[in-house]
């Protein structure tokens, strides 16, 4: 991304706009589906990246392009039932290229460090000193990447690895957001999430936009209650290798905290955003403990389990549960309130209390053909990359801090501490170069803001009597500039 600062004509298209100020940071979203890359597992912040790789522009891909990059994945892209041809290939001396997640640990009492890479079913693959050192990720979270595989005498080992990376200066995207009118940034902010903005009514948009928050808040904890087929855990997966989407399994409290018998950190320690879908399904061991463990953390960041292992994260909480729509388009209530389509042991308000904010996702439409975008946005590995540096955009959180106060006979403390939360990071993805007017500031972070924290207070205040003692309504209010 380069300067900024020219001006054009006022007949210059959204996506023209957009390509001239992003420069080689954009893409066509309607290439990512044609190429098929998804079907063969490729999440979307890798499949762009290497769509911009083999055969970069703008448009559609035509059947040229679309073969060549059928080709390469054939060659370099391992299906399900290739790990033992791979393993083969390996042992007839061969070296391997793929394109795969590589994640790398450590183990202190052997000291050694081995490198996993789950989709070729290789646990313990050698790695040099050097990678793990220029690229850290790989002991936080694992990153995709091209790899060169050999065996040796000893097993496996990773001759290189050229990871996927997006360029990004937080500076120049806080200047490029000043090219751009509200309405246009809106639509920019949807198209790269994947969404056609023309598809969706305004209120629509911003609970759109809303999934965003966990990624430009640190620790910033929701749940989103929704009819299946609207999105909701596509954009999760699809967006950065620094968000976990969990869907299925066992959930204990190794993989959520820490495994005391290893000392291995679990998925709350190692990502940025951990997603739970589909919540209700999901087979919890240890439920007691695991809500202990959530209480805790949930309300100061620390992550422990009995007191052997400790340690903070910033990592934002999001869990996903379907519901069943009426004839109205609303939740059909089951028996008491919407928690209940929360797993039983989540039902309990000093959990729920500390949940941020509740997202009505059965506010928005059922995707259909025409919900998805067809121009230009952002590439989805930039995009991530970008939305999570904004987690550190101090400046913005101190801003709606100073300005935002809860009104009314007895507010309470943690509501106003949710919606300044909320409102900031609804800012941080709409004004992130932080120049606001009073009007957008109230119509367009503070109020989705009170709306998504009063999902949670109406739960609080139906299921416990001591929540009642505060105002039933949250009000906010902005105070003046001094």
């Amino acid at each position: 991304m380069t300067s900024v600062a020219s001006v054009v004509s006022g007949s210059e298209s959204l996506a023209d706009k957009v390509e001239r100020v992003f420069r080689g940071l954009v893409i066509d979203k309607r290439r990512l589906p044609a190429s098929q890359l998804q079907k063969r597992g490729v999440p979307a912040y890798v499949g762009e990246w290497l769509l911009d790789t083999l055969v970069p522009g703008r448009g559609e891909l035509t059947e040229e392009e679309a073969r060549k990059v059928r080709e390469w994945a054939e060659k370099y892209v391992p299906g399900p039932n290739d790990q033992q041809i791979i393993k083969h290939r390996l042992l007839q001396g061969e070296v391997i290229k793929v394109l795969t997640p590589v994640q790398v640990e450590v183990s202190l009492a052997r000291a050694t460090r081995s490198a996993k890479l789950r989709l070729l079913g290789i646990e313990d693959a050698a790695i040099s000193d050097e990678l793990p050192t220029r690229y850290p990720d790989l002991l936080r979270h694992g990153m995709w990447g091209i790899v060169e595989l050999l065996s040796t005498g000893d097993g496996v080992a990773i001759q290189s690895f050229r990871p996927m990376q997006a360029s990004l200066d937080l500076g120049l995207y806080k200047e490029a957001r000043q090219e751009f009118t509200l309405d246009e940034w809106l639509r920019l902010m949807l198209t790269s999430m994947g969404y056609a903005p023309e598809a969706f009514t305004a209120e629509e948009q911003l609970w759109l936009i809303a999934r965003l928050l966990p990624l430009v808040q640190k620790n910033l904890h929701l749940v989103e209650l929704a009819p299946k087929a609207t999105g909701k855990s596509y954009f999760y997966e699809n967006i950065s290798p620094r968000v976990r989407l969990v869907s299925g399994g066992n959930i204990t409290p190794a993989v959520l905290f820490v495994n005391n018998a290893t000392g291995q950190w679990g998925l709350l320690a190692r990502y940025a955003v951990v997603v739970l879908d589909e919540v209700q399904t999901l087979k919890f061991e240890k439920p007691e403990e695991i809500i202990g463990g959530l209480k805790g953390f949930l309300a100061n960041g620390r992550l422990t389990r009995g007191g052997l292992h400790e340690a903070s994260s910033d990592c934002s909480f999001v869990m996903l549960a379907n519901v069943p729509l009426d004839e109205k388009q609303e939740p059909i209530i089951q028996q008491n309130s919407l928690v209940d389509y929360l797993p039983e042991f989540m039902r309990e308000t000093a959990f729920l209390d500390r949940i941020k904010g509740l997202l009505p996702g059965w506010k928005i439409r059922k995707l259909s053909k025409e919900a998805f975008a067809n121009s230009v946005g952002l590439k989805a590995d930039f995009f991530g990359d970008a939305l999570l540096t904004l987690r550190e955009d101090l400046e913005i959180d101190q801003y709606c801090a100073r300005r935002i106060r809860l009104r009314g006979n007895r507010p309470y403390a943690r509501n106003e501490i949710a919606v300044q939360a909320l409102a900031s990071g609804m800012m941080k993805i709409l004004f992130p170069h932080g120049r606001v007017s009073d009007w957008d500031f109230r119509h367009y972070c503070v109020e989705p803001a009170v709306q998504l924290r009063q999902g949670i207070w109406d739960l609080l205040y139906q299921l416990d009597g001591e929540y009642r003692q505060w105002d039933r309504l949250i009000e906010a209010e902005i105070v003046p500039m001094s």
